[in-house]
């Protein structure tokens, strides 16, 4: 049976009635007009009261909650503030314990989109090197292990390609063991000038082959000493320079400057290459994003380069910010804590010479 409020009304106002009538009907005397009267306005009176108090008070709430519950249903839920009634506080905690749980969903969601392009990312990634190692070597069994000069070549293709996939390997190892926290940040003062120099004699000769011209902006007379992990800071600057050199034309530049701002030391890596375009600028540290895929393949590299360096930064408290124009060129900056015993980073000197 289905009630509503002017059902329940009439059957309370109704019961009411009666027992007021027949405790009436119990003093002497009382005549029937009386007993009428009495019975009358006990019921309106309990008639319009229940009514009232169903109508606004109970069904009204009731029928709030009703089509909170139809919104979350149809997913255009909308959180509603409650007042003191008791039933509003129930349905504003109902709503508050709806959006929190929706909220929940919403990211379970999104972790699940990840996971999924993440899988077919690495599965995509996995795949060229495995294939093409898989094919040098089924070659080479098929026949062409007799021939020498075939055989080198082969067998160093192979390598080639498994060594690439060894580096994503270790790529994807550190990513994950920097996100869970196995990876921890051991914090030092260190000289930051000393750890780009060391850098750019690591990778001389390979601007070198693409005559590129890499270099510290300026001289300086004194150490630049900030504070953070030396192997991973080591790690950010390995990559960007490595990328600056990767993607910039021959004779072109890629310079390191620093810079002191809001007592942190600016650590910049500036190049004159191809830049990037602006629709791609925000997802170039997504994992194996990619702006240019297959020239990006073309010059090795696993696509997890940006994302380590995201994941050490933040580490570090820190944030890597990019700059870049198409056919410009693109410039890499962050900041690190400057070591306290240091009041100011070093005046350069033979700018001349530098520059």
């Amino acid at each position: 049976m289905q009630f509503n409020p002017k059902a329940i009304a009439l059957l309370l106002s109704a019961c009411v009635a009666v027992i007021t009538t027949a405790f009436v009907s119990l003093v002497p005397d009382v005549p029937r007009n009386g007993l009428l009267i009495a019975s009358l306005l006990s019921f309106l009176s309990s008639y319009i009261l229940v009514r009232i108090f169903l109508e606004f008070f109970f069904f009204k709430q009731i029928n709030e909650i009703r089509n909170n519950l139809k919104q979350i249903k149809d997913g255009k839920f909308h959180l509603r503030k409650s007042a003191q009634n008791p039933l509003k506080n129930i349905n504003s905690e109902i709503s508050d314990y709806v959006k929190s749980k929706q909220d929940e969903i919403d990211r379970l969601k999104e972790l699940e989109n990840f996971r999924r392009e993440f899988i077919a990312d690495v599965s995509h990634e996995l795949k060229t090197p495995i294939f093409a190692a898989q094919g040098f070597v089924h070659t080479l069994i098929d026949g062409a292990i007799h021939d020498k000069e075939v055989r080198k070549k082969f067998l160093k293709k192979a390598a080639r390609s498994l060594d690439g996939l060894d580096l994503l390997v270790q790529d994807l190892l550190t990513i994950s063991q920097i996100e869970s926290g196995d990876i921890k940040m051991h914090f030092e003062n260190f000289d930051m000038l000393a750890l780009c120099q060391e850098i750019l004699d690591q990778l001389e000769s390979r601007a070198d082959k693409n005559e590129i011209d890499l270099k510290i902006t300026r001289r300086y007379s004194d150490p630049i000493i900030v504070r953070g992990d030396y192997r991973r800071i080591y790690q950010v600057m390995m990559n960007l320079v490595s990328n600056a050199i990767k993607y910039t034309r021959s004779t072109g530049k890629v310079r390191i400057k620093f810079k002191e701002v809001n007592g942190k030391i600016r650590t910049i890596v500036q190049d004159n290459g191809r830049g990037i375009p602006k629709e791609h600028v925000n997802r170039i540290f997504e994992r194996f994003y990619r702006v240019e895929k297959s020239r990006s393949r073309e010059k090795g590299g696993t696509g997890l380069g940006l994302s380590i360096v995201k994941h050490i930064l933040d580490g570090h408290n820190s944030e890597i910010f990019v700059e870049s124009k198409f056919k410009v060129g693109s410039k890499f900056y962050f900041d690190l804590e400057k070591a306290t015993f240091i009041e100011h980073v070093a005046e350069p000197v033979d700018e001349e010479e530098y520059a």
